[in-house]
Protein backbone atom coordinates (compact mmCIF):
# COMPACT_ATOMS: atom_id res chain seq x y z
CA UNK A 1 0.00 0.00 0.00
CA UNK A 2 3.52 2.39 1.19
CA UNK A 3 4.53 1.42 -2.27
CA UNK A 4 1.69 2.38 -4.02
CA UNK A 5 1.31 5.97 -2.48
CA UNK A 6 4.94 6.74 -2.99
CA UNK A 7 4.43 5.90 -7.00
CA UNK A 8 1.31 7.98 -6.97
CA UNK A 9 3.02 10.85 -5.24
CA UNK A 10 6.16 10.37 -7.83
CA UNK A 11 3.96 10.30 -11.06
CA UNK A 12 2.44 13.74 -9.75
CA UNK A 13 5.49 15.89 -9.09
CA UNK A 14 7.30 14.21 -12.20
CA UNK A 15 5.42 16.42 -15.00
CA UNK A 16 5.68 19.76 -13.26
CA UNK A 17 9.27 19.30 -12.12
CA UNK A 18 9.81 18.20 -15.85
CA UNK A 19 7.82 21.65 -16.86
CA UNK A 20 9.94 23.66 -14.42
CA UNK A 21 13.51 21.22 -15.43
CA UNK A 22 12.69 22.58 -19.12
CA UNK A 23 11.41 25.99 -19.27
CA UNK A 24 13.57 27.53 -15.90
CA UNK A 25 16.24 25.59 -15.44
CA UNK A 26 17.36 24.63 -18.76
CA UNK A 27 17.69 28.51 -19.67
CA UNK A 28 19.42 29.49 -16.87
CA UNK A 29 21.77 26.51 -18.08
CA UNK A 30 22.20 27.86 -21.20
CA UNK A 31 22.89 31.69 -20.13
CA UNK A 32 25.80 30.34 -18.08
CA UNK A 33 26.88 28.34 -20.70
CA UNK A 34 26.53 31.50 -23.25
CA UNK A 35 28.43 33.60 -20.86
CA UNK A 36 31.82 31.78 -21.60
CA UNK A 37 31.52 31.82 -25.15
CA UNK A 38 31.52 34.70 -28.04
CA UNK A 39 27.51 33.83 -29.39
CA UNK A 40 26.73 36.38 -31.47
CA UNK A 41 23.21 35.12 -31.69
CA UNK A 42 23.39 34.33 -35.47
CA UNK A 43 26.18 31.70 -36.06
CA UNK A 44 26.21 28.03 -35.19
CA UNK A 45 30.26 28.66 -35.13
CA UNK A 46 30.45 29.34 -30.70
CA UNK A 47 33.73 29.70 -29.36
CA UNK A 48 34.18 29.13 -25.58
CA UNK A 49 36.70 32.30 -24.82
CA UNK A 50 36.70 31.27 -20.63
CA UNK A 51 35.96 34.42 -18.56
CA UNK A 52 36.67 36.88 -20.77
CA UNK A 53 33.59 38.39 -21.15
CA UNK A 54 33.33 38.91 -17.18
CA UNK A 55 37.00 40.24 -17.42
CA UNK A 56 35.59 43.01 -20.05
CA UNK A 57 32.88 43.91 -17.68
CA UNK A 58 34.62 45.67 -14.98
CA UNK A 59 36.74 47.74 -17.60
CA UNK A 60 33.68 48.90 -19.87
CA UNK A 61 32.51 52.75 -18.72
CA UNK A 62 28.86 51.41 -19.78
CA UNK A 63 28.33 48.78 -17.76
CA UNK A 64 29.95 50.32 -14.72
CA UNK A 65 28.22 53.14 -14.67
CA UNK A 66 25.04 51.24 -14.59
CA UNK A 67 26.30 49.29 -12.07
CA UNK A 68 26.49 52.79 -10.13
CA UNK A 69 23.17 54.18 -11.27
CA UNK A 70 21.52 50.67 -10.00
CA UNK A 71 23.74 50.70 -6.58
CA UNK A 72 21.78 54.18 -6.00
CA UNK A 73 18.01 53.09 -7.10
CA UNK A 74 19.04 50.28 -4.04
CA UNK A 75 19.79 52.18 -1.77
CA UNK A 76 17.06 55.12 -2.44
CA UNK A 77 14.31 53.08 -3.91
CA UNK A 78 13.37 50.32 -0.74
CA UNK A 79 13.83 53.34 2.28
CA UNK A 80 11.88 55.45 0.70
CA UNK A 81 9.06 53.49 -0.40
CA UNK A 82 9.12 51.66 2.90
CA UNK A 83 9.26 54.90 4.93
CA UNK A 84 6.41 56.20 2.91
CA UNK A 85 4.23 52.99 2.57
CA UNK A 86 4.89 52.96 6.92
CA UNK A 87 3.91 56.13 7.16
CA UNK A 88 0.45 56.17 5.17
CA UNK A 89 0.04 52.63 6.44
CA UNK A 90 0.11 54.34 10.35
CA UNK A 91 -1.71 57.24 9.34
CA UNK A 92 -4.29 55.71 8.41
CA UNK A 93 -5.06 53.18 11.03
CA UNK A 94 -8.34 53.23 12.82
CA UNK A 95 -10.06 55.92 10.04
CA UNK A 96 -13.51 54.74 8.78
CA UNK A 97 -11.96 55.34 5.25
CA UNK A 98 -9.44 52.98 5.51
CA UNK A 99 -10.73 50.79 2.74
CA UNK A 100 -11.36 53.68 0.41
CA UNK A 101 -7.57 54.68 1.13
CA UNK A 102 -6.02 51.48 0.48
CA UNK A 103 -7.97 51.06 -2.97
CA UNK A 104 -6.59 54.88 -3.81
CA UNK A 105 -2.86 53.69 -2.60
CA UNK A 106 -3.35 50.05 -4.64
CA UNK A 107 -4.46 52.01 -7.93
CA UNK A 108 -0.75 52.14 -9.87
CA UNK A 109 -0.80 47.80 -9.03
CA UNK A 110 -3.61 47.57 -11.18
CA UNK A 111 -1.20 49.70 -14.37
CA UNK A 112 1.04 47.81 -16.69
CA UNK A 113 4.55 49.23 -16.02
CA UNK A 114 4.36 50.60 -20.14
CA UNK A 115 1.52 52.33 -19.03
CA UNK A 116 3.15 54.02 -15.83
CA UNK A 117 5.99 54.59 -17.87
CA UNK A 118 3.59 56.60 -20.53
CA UNK A 119 1.93 58.73 -17.98
CA UNK A 120 4.97 59.58 -16.33
CA UNK A 121 6.21 61.15 -19.59
CA UNK A 122 3.87 62.88 -19.98
CA UNK A 123 4.45 63.98 -16.23
CA UNK A 124 7.71 65.64 -17.22
CA UNK A 125 6.99 67.10 -20.43
CA UNK A 126 8.61 70.50 -20.47
CA UNK A 127 6.22 72.79 -22.30
CA UNK A 128 2.51 70.77 -21.25
CA UNK A 129 3.71 68.45 -18.66
CA UNK A 130 1.57 68.07 -15.17
CA UNK A 131 4.78 69.03 -13.22
CA UNK A 132 5.91 72.29 -15.26
CA UNK A 133 2.26 73.24 -15.18
CA UNK A 134 1.75 72.61 -11.51
CA UNK A 135 4.66 74.60 -10.54
CA UNK A 136 3.63 77.71 -13.00
CA UNK A 137 0.04 77.92 -11.38
CA UNK A 138 1.37 78.20 -8.12
CA UNK A 139 4.16 81.06 -9.14
CA UNK A 140 7.08 78.68 -9.35
CA UNK A 141 7.78 78.93 -13.00
CA UNK A 142 11.55 79.27 -12.13
CA UNK A 143 11.11 75.58 -10.87
CA UNK A 144 10.27 74.06 -14.29
CA UNK A 145 12.84 72.48 -15.57
CA UNK A 146 13.56 69.40 -19.20
CA UNK A 147 13.01 66.82 -16.22
CA UNK A 148 14.31 63.56 -18.09
CA UNK A 149 16.88 65.80 -20.76
CA UNK A 150 18.91 66.72 -17.56
CA UNK A 151 21.78 64.15 -16.64
CA UNK A 152 21.53 65.17 -12.96
CA UNK A 153 17.76 64.59 -12.84
CA UNK A 154 16.81 62.15 -15.03
CA UNK A 155 17.84 59.68 -12.77
CA UNK A 156 15.85 60.95 -9.80
CA UNK A 157 12.56 61.57 -11.99
CA UNK A 158 12.89 57.47 -13.33
CA UNK A 159 13.26 56.37 -9.01
CA UNK A 160 10.29 58.82 -8.65
CA UNK A 161 7.68 56.94 -10.92
CA UNK A 162 9.44 53.46 -9.38
CA UNK A 163 8.39 54.90 -6.22
CA UNK A 164 5.12 56.03 -6.89
CA UNK A 165 4.44 52.47 -8.69
CA UNK A 166 5.41 50.35 -5.61
CA UNK A 167 4.54 52.27 -2.66
CA UNK A 168 0.66 51.31 -2.60
CA UNK A 169 1.36 47.46 -2.70
CA UNK A 170 3.34 48.08 0.74
CA UNK A 171 0.81 50.23 2.28
CA UNK A 172 -1.24 47.55 1.76
CA UNK A 173 1.02 45.02 3.32
CA UNK A 174 2.12 47.16 5.84
CA UNK A 175 -1.66 48.40 7.01
CA UNK A 176 -3.22 44.17 7.46
CA UNK A 177 0.18 43.70 9.01
CA UNK A 178 -0.24 46.84 11.80
CA UNK A 179 -4.46 46.17 11.77
CA UNK A 180 -3.00 42.41 13.04
CA UNK A 181 -1.66 44.03 16.43
CA UNK A 182 -3.82 43.34 19.07
CA UNK A 183 -5.87 46.82 20.42
CA UNK A 184 -5.12 45.96 24.05
CA UNK A 185 -0.98 46.62 23.46
CA UNK A 186 -1.73 49.98 22.03
CA UNK A 187 -4.08 50.99 24.52
CA UNK A 188 -1.36 49.90 27.71
CA UNK A 189 1.31 52.05 25.63
CA UNK A 190 -1.08 54.78 24.99
CA UNK A 191 -1.72 54.82 28.98
CA UNK A 192 1.73 54.61 29.86
CA UNK A 193 2.21 57.76 28.24
CA UNK A 194 3.48 56.91 24.92
CA UNK A 195 3.29 58.96 21.95
CA UNK A 196 2.54 58.47 18.26
CA UNK A 197 6.68 58.68 17.58
CA UNK A 198 7.12 56.15 20.44
CA UNK A 199 3.75 54.03 19.62
CA UNK A 200 5.24 53.70 16.14
CA UNK A 201 8.95 52.87 17.39
CA UNK A 202 8.34 50.53 20.27
CA UNK A 203 5.73 48.85 19.20
CA UNK A 204 4.30 49.46 15.75
CA UNK A 205 7.76 48.51 13.83
CA UNK A 206 8.78 45.89 15.74
CA UNK A 207 5.80 43.78 15.47
CA UNK A 208 5.73 44.60 11.75
CA UNK A 209 9.07 43.92 10.99
CA UNK A 210 8.86 40.59 9.12
CA UNK A 211 6.72 42.34 6.66
CA UNK A 212 9.12 45.29 6.42
CA UNK A 213 12.17 42.77 5.74
CA UNK A 214 10.24 40.84 3.11
CA UNK A 215 9.77 44.72 1.44
CA UNK A 216 13.15 45.10 1.82
CA UNK A 217 13.92 42.49 -0.47
CA UNK A 218 11.90 42.19 -2.89
CA UNK A 219 12.10 46.15 -3.34
CA UNK A 220 15.76 45.82 -3.51
CA UNK A 221 15.08 42.98 -7.02
CA UNK A 222 13.37 45.88 -7.91
CA UNK A 223 15.83 48.60 -7.84
CA UNK A 224 18.10 45.76 -10.07
CA UNK A 225 16.08 45.85 -12.39
CA UNK A 226 14.08 49.31 -13.56
CA UNK A 227 14.91 48.07 -17.26
CA UNK A 228 10.90 48.80 -18.45
CA UNK A 229 10.90 52.50 -17.20
CA UNK A 230 14.24 53.78 -18.41
CA UNK A 231 13.47 51.91 -21.76
CA UNK A 232 9.98 53.90 -21.93
CA UNK A 233 10.36 56.91 -19.82
CA UNK A 234 14.41 58.09 -20.82
CA UNK A 235 16.05 59.49 -24.11
CA UNK A 236 17.66 57.54 -25.97
CA UNK A 237 16.91 54.95 -24.04
CA UNK A 238 19.61 55.37 -21.33
CA UNK A 239 20.16 59.21 -21.34
CA UNK A 240 21.17 62.36 -21.56
CA UNK A 241 24.78 61.43 -21.53
CA UNK A 242 23.84 57.85 -20.27
CA UNK A 243 22.56 58.94 -16.46
CA UNK A 244 19.93 56.97 -16.74
CA UNK A 245 21.78 53.46 -18.04
CA UNK A 246 20.72 50.58 -15.81
CA UNK A 247 22.08 46.89 -16.15
CA UNK A 248 19.36 45.15 -17.57
CA UNK A 249 19.23 48.09 -20.51
CA UNK A 250 23.12 47.67 -21.04
CA UNK A 251 22.01 43.86 -21.39
CA UNK A 252 19.33 44.09 -23.65
CA UNK A 253 20.99 46.46 -25.72
CA UNK A 254 24.41 44.10 -25.59
CA UNK A 255 21.93 41.03 -26.60
CA UNK A 256 19.57 42.17 -29.06
CA UNK A 257 21.45 45.50 -30.72
CA UNK A 258 24.86 45.06 -30.43
CA UNK A 259 24.42 40.70 -31.19
CA UNK A 260 26.91 39.98 -28.32
CA UNK A 261 24.99 37.23 -26.58
CA UNK A 262 27.76 36.17 -25.05
CA UNK A 263 28.75 38.74 -23.45
CA UNK A 264 25.29 40.37 -22.75
CA UNK A 265 24.73 36.38 -20.95
CA UNK A 266 28.08 37.48 -18.97
CA UNK A 267 25.72 40.31 -17.66
CA UNK A 268 22.80 38.27 -16.58
CA UNK A 269 24.87 35.87 -14.55
CA UNK A 270 26.91 38.67 -12.98
CA UNK A 271 23.62 40.40 -12.30
CA UNK A 272 22.07 36.90 -11.19
CA UNK A 273 25.11 36.35 -8.58
CA UNK A 274 24.43 39.83 -7.47
CA UNK A 275 20.89 39.49 -6.55
CA UNK A 276 21.43 36.65 -4.61
CA UNK A 277 23.97 38.15 -3.10
CA UNK A 278 21.67 41.02 -2.13
CA UNK A 279 19.33 39.11 -0.97
CA UNK A 280 21.17 37.27 1.36
CA UNK A 281 22.79 40.27 2.65
CA UNK A 282 19.13 42.14 3.30
CA UNK A 283 18.00 38.99 5.08
CA UNK A 284 21.16 38.82 7.74
CA UNK A 285 21.11 42.70 8.04
CA UNK A 286 17.27 43.35 8.74
CA UNK A 287 17.25 39.73 11.02
CA UNK A 288 15.84 41.02 14.13
CA UNK A 289 14.78 38.84 16.90
CA UNK A 290 11.39 37.66 16.60
CA UNK A 291 8.77 39.63 18.60
CA UNK A 292 5.81 37.34 19.53
CA UNK A 293 2.41 38.81 20.19
CA UNK A 294 0.62 37.29 23.23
Amino acid sequence: MRHGRYRFLAGAMLPPLLLYAVFVVSPYAQAFYLAFTDFNGVSSDVRLVGLDNFTRLWSDPLFLAALRHNGLMLVVVPLVTIALALFFAASTRGSRLLRAYRVLYFFPQLLSVAIIAVLWQFVYTPNSGLLNGLLDAIGLSTLERSWLAEPRLALWCVMAALIWSAVGFYVVLFAAAIESIPADITEAALIDGAGPVTLFRRITLPLVWDSVQVAFVYLGIVALDGFALVQIMTVGPGGPDNSTEVMGLSLYRNAFTYGRYGYASAMGVALFFLTLTLVLLMLRVTRRERVEMA
